[in-house]
């Protein structure tokens, strides 16, 4: 499977975010990839769907769509009926560009399990979303000394004011955590799922106890802890399942399962579908 990388371009080497309009970028292909990067795309037009993971996303105008980076996905879109500006950047850049780590793991339409990466704007708040992306592009196409501070402030304006708008559609909490536990095990679950699959081996890693991380994710995610890694390890599953080509016996293997029937009865528990009845429809 192909993987598209961030390229510099006229913006300049400190900025790894851009802004493409619909003559940078393509979107009517029909082939699978992915980005090691992030993408927010900004549809005036859109007639079709996007096939993102095990998603498949109806898109109509006026929608908005979050990418994180390295999620697999296929755009099947009318080319006859397209209008769109896309907001790319790399994680690293972004966390270092506000001085926090865990930032991208904030935003909660990235790195989601429960909802789908898709909200409808009506035309005021997608011209508004319009204006501070031509604004940002702007001033990395004409970088000036104080460019990097208004792009900051811009960026983040757009991206806090589809954060809350994002968590108000799907009843999410946007209350600000006592401590960063609930984001830091976000984070390490992106990085160690195909390795770690139990909540002491990641407790281990933050040094606090299961029940003091149990209760940073209920406040935070209104889940358990538990529950939360069994999403994101099915997500996994599934992923492979879909785009790897690899049997069962393989992907049991990969994902540290003890022997095949462990991740089909893991499965069965998660989504009440056996994997062959999952593939199936699929099919």
């Amino acid at each position: 499977m192909k993987t598209i990388k961030f390229h510099k371009s006229e913006c300049g080497v400190e900025f790894l975010l851009n802004v493409l309009n619909q003559e940078e970028t393509d979107y009517t292909h029909h082939e699978t990839y992915h980005k090691d990067f992030f993408e927010i795309v900004f549809f005036k037009k859109a007639k079709g769907r996007l096939r993102l993971g095990q998603e498949v996303i109806e898109l109509t105008d006026n929608n908005i769509i979050f990418i994180s980076a390295f999620q697999k996905h296929t755009w099947e879109l009318d080319p006859t009926h397209l209008e769109f500006t896309t907001l790319i950047f790399q994680e690293d850049f972004l966390n270092e560009f506000f001085a926090d780590k865990l930032f991208t793991y904030r935003l909660l339409y990235f790195y989601q399990l429960r909802h789908t990466v898709k909200i409808m704007a009506d035309d005021l708040h997608l011209s508004k979303f319009y204006t501070l992306l031509a604004e940002i592009k702007s001033e990395l196409v004409h970088t000036q000394a104080d460019s990097a501070h208004i792009i900051r402030s811009l960026l983040y304006y757009l991206l806090q004011t589809l954060n809350r708008k994002y968590a108000r559609l799907n009843g999410l909490s946007l209350q600000k955590p006592e401590n960063n536990f609930a984001y830091q095990f976000k984070r390490l679950l992106e990085q160690h799922i195909q390795q770690k699959q139990r909540i002491n081996e990641y407790t281990a890693l933050m040094g606090v106890s299961r029940i003091t991380l149990n209760h940073a994710v209920k406040a935070q995610f209104n889940t358990t802890a538990t529950q939360l890694l069994k999403q994101r390890l099915l997500f996994e599953v599934q992923e492979l399942l879909i785009h790897s080509g690899k049997s069962i016996s393989e992907i049991a293997f990969e994902l540290n399962f003890s022997e095949p029937n462990h991740l089909m009865r893991f499965f069965k528990t998660q989504t009440g579908k056996t994997i062959s009845t999952f593939i199936q429809e699929l099919r």
